[in-house]
């Protein structure tokens, strides 16, 4: 082996590390540096006729790799996959060590340890999500309990995603541990959850993966930037009486003396719960009338259903972290869409992956057999996010406080890599389920069932320019329930409206936008409201929004009632906040006929961080009308006939010379709704904590004809 840097960083690590072993000659397994591959078997196109001299076409730069040659699966891109693997030899040093970059997608982009047919040591890269960099930094397999067995290593590269791809080069078994150690610590299952704790700031390059005795990957979670150590909890309940190796990655720590894999354990309970403080819900930057999780990170809305006077919301959270991973169902009941309970998590990972967006449905006819009489079953339709995607149901007859998830999953097999996000209506004329499913790029399918448990494909559905996240229902236009119009839609708020005839949606408008707004994202009605109601009612997730050290991450939007109406550009889909506002509604301000140009700021006096603003303006040809709201602006261009919220526009067009406005203004997020929810724009922003001023203020002649201002109370508890 030639003298390296590779070589240098082991021996300085030595030095650092102090004596484990006996010194030994450190063994070179492969350093890549020939013309072709050799004596390694290589499958598919991803790694090419052999290895790369470094940064491959369309690739960010390579680095950190030893020579010139390297194991690159970039080859074609990330659509390619393949694999690599080694002749067997014997593991006669105690680590193994190489050098690995590219993206971290257990069990698909990864380089194994395979023993007896079995892998039995798993690494990745370090990225999940866009950024990174393609450096390759080292990292060692503890193997001193396989020492004189025969192995392979192979190098897998299974996914066409986003960092779909591996790098791998200086493979040596070696004395000394360098980089990222990895140990194992194998668990026979007789409890629900595999626990462990990860240490503070434990970072991207941490990574503790379950693996079933068939080499699947059951869960995993990666490290996070957090001050305080936290507990994780993967659930393995399905796997009971089976043996799970429980994978643990994680940077050398010279003078600690624990590792993630010493506090691995079993439990009958998820560990990871924090005590409630008196603070929750009262902390500086969390919104006062918006869903937020008490902890932690969440996203996508889930599951809104209704069933006995309760709001279900359902939401993909994480319950160990507060950045995105170890996705997992919360839930939280409402009796009026404003105020909110959280109860514990519904549905947990598997041995079928964690647990991705879906949708929940009542089965009123007991179609699928789940309940008993006089019950109603609950049932959640899911993505199991595993190797590869698939969809899943389980189902609830206690009101959503319990779930059981169905024997026989996945019920809708692996279709295209991404499918997921299963959004599920029942369809009265043909007796049967409806799905709707993302497949991938701007493709989704429905598909049928007559017992949620067996699917069968009715027809596809394109939507360029959205991707992710459907929802499809029927709507009255006008109110007038004799006619009416099917809407399909997309994760980025774009929308068609069309028909349905059982198996084909038949679009009859180009694709529309309904919300212009900076963050909203995701977003999906709920199921179940009754008839006697007759509403419409959705709810999305406002990605992106920033709230510095704070226990949670991310909100939800205010929830909204969906109408079609007709417009002199055809029938479109007005977005309005619903009736229930109105619990919230405190002190009222109100102005009328108001020169806002010579009549001073209506609003000057005004201070504090929750509002809901009724305005009926009549701006001139010329009139630019400008709120000013905690330092943000929303601003209406006469002559443009635009509105710019917090820096994103809209076009707006005025009815009989007037544009109504109706905003909401929440501590990290404003909603606009023009003209009746015609136009809609919902941001968030991040707020001068001294800055709770109001304004209003225009250019040329503009007349608010009514201004009424509520001050708003929090939804939340404040005793």
């Amino acid at each position: 082996m030639r003298v390296s840097l590779w070589t240098a960083a082991l021996a300085v690590a030595a030095l650092a590390c102090g004596p484990l072993v006996a010194a030994e000659g450190d063994i070179l397994v492969a350093d890549f540096e020939g013309d072709t591959y050799g004596d390694w078997e290589v499958t598919g196109e991803a790694f090419g006729t052999g290895p790369a001299r470094g940064t491959l076409p369309n690739q960010m730069e390579v680095s950190g790799f030893e020579g010139r040659g390297l194991v690159n699966s970039y080859t074609g891109g990330d659509r390619t996959q393949g694999t690599l693997t080694s002749p067997e030899f014997n593991i006669e040093r105690p680590y193994i060590a190489f050098l690995v970059g590219g993206g971290q997608h257990p069990g698909e982009t990864c380089v194994n340890l395979v023993v007896g047919g079995r892998v039995v040591r798993s690494a990745t890269g370090p990225n999940d999500r866009a950024g990174g960099t393609e450096r390759l930094d080292g990292y060692t397999w503890d193997v001193r309990d396989l020492r004189g067995r025969r192995a392979r290593v192979q190098i897998v590269d299974a996914s066409s995603s986003g960092w779909g791809h591996i790098n791998v080069d200086e493979i040596v078994q070696t004395s000394r541990p360098v980089g990222v150690v990895e140990s194992s610590v194998e668990l026979r299952v007789d409890r629900r959850y595999v626990c462990f704790r990860m240490p503070a700031g434990a970072g991207p390059t941490s990574l503790v993966t379950v693996w079933s005795d068939e080499g699947r990957v059951v869960g995993y979670q990666g490290g996070s930037s957090a001050a305080a150590a936290y507990w994780v909890s993967l659930s393995v309940a399905g796997l009971r009486g089976k043996t799970v190796r429980v994978s643990v990655a994680e940077p050398s720590r010279p003078g600690h003396r624990i590792s993630i894999a010493d506090t691995v354990r079993l439990s009958d309970k998820p560990r990871g719960f924090r005590k409630v403080t008196d603070q929750l819900y009262k902390e500086t930057y969390r919104p006062q009338f918006h869903f937020t999780a008490q902890r932690n990170w969440h996203n996508d809305p889930n599951g809104c259903v209704f069933l006995d006077g309760e709001y279900h919301l359902f939401f993909q959270h994480n319950p160990s972290g507060i950045d995105w991973g170890n996705m997992t169902w919360g839930h939280a009941v409402s009796p009026d869409l404003v105020h909110w309970t959280q109860l514990d998590h519904a549905i947990y990972p598997d041995e079928l992956g964690t647990i991705f967006s879906g949708s929940a449905v009542i089965d009123w006819g007991n179609t699928a057999g789940f309940a008993k009489p006089g019950q109603h079953a609950m049932v959640a339709i899911y993505t199991s996010a595993g190797t590869p995607f698939t969809q899943s149901i389980a189902y609830s007859t206690d009101r959503g406080r319990t779930w059981t998830k169905y024997a026989a999953n996945p019920v809708l097999g692996n279709l295209t890599e991404g499918n997921r996000d299963p959004k599920v209506i029942w369809h009265e004329p043909t007796r049967k389920w409806v799905m709707a499913l993302y497949l991938t790029e701007s493709d989704y399918a429905l598909f049928g069932s007559p017992d949620l448990k067996q699917w069968t494909k009715l027809s596809d559905i394109s939507m360029p320019g959205s991707s992710e996240c459907p929802d499809f229902f029927e709507m009255p236009v006008d109110g007038d329930a004799a006619r009416t119009k099917w809407l399909f839609w997309g994760a980025n708020s774009r929308y068609m409206l069309g028909s349905f005839d059982g198996t084909t949606f038949h679009p009859e408008t180009e694709i529309l936008q309904a919300d212009f707004g900076a963050n909203t994202y995701a977003a999906q009605t709920w199921s179940g409201i009754p008839e006697a109601d007759g509403r419409r009612i959705q709810i999305a997730w406002m990605a992106g929004g920033q709230y510095p050290g704070m226990p949670f991450n991310q909100q939800m939007s205010f929830p909204c009632e969906l109408t079609l109406r007709t417009t002199p550009q055809g029938i479109r889909l007005f977005r309005e906040p619903v009736r229930e506002l109105e619990l919230l509604r405190g002190r009222v301000h109100e102005w009328h006929d108001t020169d806002l140009a010579t009549d001073g700021d209506p609003l000057a006096t005004l201070k504090g961080d929750l509002f809901e603003i009724q305005a009926d303006l009549e701006p001139g040809p010329d009139a630019e009308v400008t709120f000013t709201i905690r330092g943000q602006t929303v601003t209406y261009s006469a002559a443009k006939g635009t509105i710019v919220a917090l820096g994103k526009e809209a076009p707006v067009a005025l009815e009989d010379g007037r544009l109504r406005l109706q905003i909401l203004v929440d501590r990290t997020s404003i909603e606009v709704f023009a003209n009746s929810g015609r136009v809609v724009l919902s941001s968030c922003f991040l707020p001068d904590a001294m800055d709770q001023s109001l304004g209003l203020s225009a250019t040329g002649r503009a007349t608010a004809r009514s201004l009424r201002v509520y001050e708003l109370k929090s939804a939340w508890p404040q005793a």
